[in-house]
């Protein structure tokens, strides 16, 4: 039943953002869509809507397959909504308010430092409060059914890996914050991605696949690649790309899928994976290494149109 289960999740995700973003498309030239016009790297004006398509298309479809006790959101739809909304309002707001004077993670950090308050930094501490609420909304809700703190009498797929062991409750609070941070760095992570067309969401596909086809978090893993693959199709013919405003949601909502089928410890090393990578950015371009290397350069163009059109 799980196959079935996640495979009309993954198309009600997709259905839905479909029909959001065809009406965002068709109304992207009045004049409150204008604000969302940006001009992408190989200097053609695209729409950041397609962003607003995503949050929309994932937060209504968890929230409206949710309801029922065989829904398959084991805790609910309410932390990926709130991951989805969360993340979103957030990188709306820096994309709508960008401060271009500072860029990259350490940049918005240096001038928070310094006593500037950066959009960019108001998303950062805002992406660690959702993080934070989402995980423990999530952790909550689980322990409900399965107290992190003695072991489950009816062992299934959701309590792989050490969620289902035994931890004292220090360990658990530990578990919840760097599961917050999973998700959180991983909304951060997706935006590195958004610089080419279709890249983001090629990586958000490849990231979703194992998520639903291996067991616990696939509900959540499920939308999120029926919304992807919603979006991808357009997205490579670079009409519109999903800014930090779908870039944000995307990881986040695949950060908390991930940490739900994780314990305290697969959530720490998980953690330390995406640290790694995030400060790897501020030194070395993601770009350089996908260009330089034949097998990522070859999926990343695969399906790219040189010659985007805004025809409907």
């Amino acid at each position: 039943m799980r196959p079935l289960r996640d495979g009309l999740l993954c198309a009600a995700g997709a259905g839905a953002t479909t029909l959001v973003w065809r009406q965002l498309r068709e109304g992207r030239t009045e004049g409150w869509a204008r604000r969302w016009l940006r001009t992408n790297h190989a200097g053609r004006e695209v729409t950041l809507l397609e962003g607003v398509a995503l949050v929309v298309g994932s937060a209504g479809t968890a929230v409206v397959s949710g309801v029922g006790s065989r829904s398959g959101w084991v805790t609910g739809p309410g932390p990926y909504a709130v991951a989805s909304v969360g993340a979103g309002l957030l990188g709306a707001v820096d994309d709508l308010r960008e401060d271009t004077d500072r860029k990259g993670l350490g940049g918005h950090l240096r001038a928070l430092a310094q006593g500037r308050v950066t959009t960019g930094a108001i998303k950062i501490l805002g992406l660690a409060a959702t993080g934070l609420i989402t995980v423990a909304w999530d952790d909550a809700r689980s322990s409900r059914r399965t107290s992190w703190d003695a072991q489950p009498a009816t062992p299934g797929p959701a309590l792989k890996g050490d969620r289902g062991a035994r931890h004292t409750p220090a360990v658990c609070l530990w578990g919840t914050l760097a599961g917050g941070a999973v998700v959180a760095g991983s909304a951060n992570l997706a935006n590195l991605f958004d610089l080419r067309p279709g890249r983001a969401l090629k990586v958000g596909v490849l990231t979703a696949v194992p998520l639903v086809v291996t067991g616990a978090g696939s509900a959540a893993g499920a939308v999120t690649l029926g919304v992807a693959l919603a979006l991808l199709p357009d997205d490579l013919s670079g009409v519109s790309m999903l800014g930090d405003t779908g870039a944000n949601p995307l990881g986040a909502t695949l950060g908390l899928a991930l940490v739900q089928r994780q314990g305290p410890l697969a959530r720490t090393l998980t953690l330390a994976v995406v640290t790694a990578l995030t400060l790897a950015s501020e030194r070395v371009s993601f770009t350089a290494v996908i260009e330089s290397t034949p097998v990522l350069r070859d999926l990343d163009q695969l399906g790219r149109k040189p010659h985007p059109s805004l025809a409907t």
